[in-house]
């Protein structure tokens, strides 16, 4: 399996290629330290999984994540942070990100790789703990039709236009119509503040 880790912090990055190949099966294909290094080399160093903080110095690893995903749908982003912040989860999930863990989880680095590489998801125990914790209110005040609740959950699971589309057996520009009828009932800028949302009030 190859990664690519990203963080700012040279001898964290130098720490976890050391970690990560000694278990044996991975090979980090380089150790990058910002977000605007990751996007401009993530193409031609063609990673299994990336392997990302997300505050760094200039680009943050959720942009640069997000600037990837566009050019590289089928990517494989793994967040590495030592923040737990509400919003960098949810926007995290809002951009398709595949995992968020903690730093201080070291010994659960490896095997969640094997799981991303593998096309799952993961999320670290104190970030499925704080999952429910963003959930806090009730769609139905904001007049959502079932079929507008089941867009937004997807949006929110950070699924794309075309996943959307397939999962509720929609065209996917209904979905596009869909996802700006959304974002102008409720007043939201983009696919990040529609799953914010979701998560404040379901």
């Amino acid at each position: 399996m190859r990664v690519l880790v990203v963080d700012d912090d040279r001898l964290v990055a130098s720490s976890l290629k050391t970690i990560l190949e000694a278990d044996g099966d991975i090979e980090v294909v380089s150790t990058l330290s910002s977000g605007a290094e990751a996007v401009a080399r993530f193409g031609a160093l063609a990673p299994d999984v990336l392997l990302m903080d997300i505050r760094m110095e200039g680009m943050t690893g959720l942009d640069a994540a997000q600037e990837i995903l566009k050019d590289f749908p089928d990517a494989k982003v793994l967040f590495l942070t030592t923040f737990s912040d509400d919003e960098y989860i949810a926007r995290a999930l809002a951009i398709g990100a595949k995992g968020y863990l903690l730093k201080q989880n070291f010994e659960s680095i490896a095997p969640s790789l094997r799981t991303v590489c593998a096309g799952q998801r993961v999320f670290g125990d104190e970030i499925v703990t704080k999952l429910p914790a963003l959930r806090g209110g009730d769609l139905a005040a904001f007049g959502l039709t079932e079929r507008e609740t089941q867009l937004l959950s997807a949006v929110a699971d950070g699924l794309s236009n075309k996943e959307i589309a397939e999962k509720l057996y929609l065209g996917e520009g209904t979905v596009r119509n869909y996802v700006s009828a959304l974002l102008e009932k409720l007043a939201l800028r983009d696919r990040t503040q529609l799953a914010v949302f979701y998560y404040k009030h379901t």
